[in-house]
């Protein structure tokens, strides 16, 4: 089965790079490398055995010249996550906030700490629910139930074309190769 990653998080990514068009993209990715597909592994960045789904993407934390927005933008991820039911949990600059202890942030454990990127997993209810994530950052508001600007935020995707990121994902070229959309042994150079 293809790999395809979730409507939810095809959604949000898009979102994203409507709201921040000039962020750094480097650190973006979905669908795992060979680490993340060892033996044993549970990475939502691996497809679905059955469906091929992917249920997570990991955005580069350089959103914009203002380097606290990715700790805004994952904050109000979190905060959201409580209230829609496709957010299965949040992992940045070492910490995670998941459905354990009600999303609050704790000390996150795994071997990456996901200091340049943040990595956000969704449920099975995201497979198929493209609807729009309502974030302040995201929206131009306050409460985040409105659209202030004129961009195409919330328009539902049929497919990831209107993303420059290609429907294969982007590969992360950070150290940590935590993400990278293709198998090293095909692509040496992000290896």
């Amino acid at each position: 089965m293809k790999p395809w990653l979730s409507k939810a998080g095809r959604q949000l990514r898009e979102q994203i790079d409507d709201w921040f068009p000039d962020r750094d993209r480097k650190s973006d990715g979905w669908i795992g490398d060979t680490r993340h597909q060892l033996r044993g592994s549970t990475s939502d960045h691996n497809p679905d055995p059955i469906s091929g789904v992917v249920r997570a993407i990991d955005i580069d934390a350089d959103l914009q010249s203002d380097k606290f927005a990715a700790f805004d933008f994952a904050n109000q991820l979190r905060l959201l996550a409580r209230r829609d039911k496709r957010i299965s949990y949040i992992i940045f600059n070492g910490k995670i906030a998941s459905w354990v202890g009600n999303y609050r942030w704790r000390k996150y454990k795994g071997i990456n700490p996901h200091k340049t990127h943040i990595h956000i997993s969704f449920t099975k209810l995201g497979d198929t629910d493209g609807s729009m994530f309502y974030l302040p950052i995201l929206t131009g508001d306050e409460d985040g139930t409105t659209i202030s600007d004129s961009r195409k935020l919330g328009e539902k995707l049929s497919s990831s074309g209107n993303s420059d990121l290609p429907s294969s994902g982007l590969g992360c070229k950070c150290d940590c190769k935590c993400c990278s959309g293709r198998e090293s042994a095909r692509y040496p150079s992000l290896s």
